[in-house]
């Protein structure tokens, strides 16, 4: 499981696929969250707005199991 760092309180689902390389703009993230399987927590997700923190668990089908920690 990969650890992404965020120095603030949360991060978006959206801003997130782009700092765990899964996305290379912002602009993809409406398109690929609706077209790849992720979940959070292990619940499915949709949603490019959900507020992540540290401590959850993001699984992205085809790029694997993130997991978001504070730096």
């Amino acid at each position: 499981m990969k650890q992404i760092p965020i120095n603030t309180a949360y991060i978006t689902l959206g801003q997130f696929l782009k700092l765990s390389d899964c996305i290379s703009t912002g602009g993809q993230a409406k398109f690929f969250v609706v077209d790849t399987k992720i979940e959070v927590n292990g619940q499915a997700e949709n949603r490019r707005g959900r507020k992540l923190v540290p401590q959850d668990v993001v699984t992205v089908e085809g790029f694997g199991q993130f997991e978001v920690v504070s730096s």
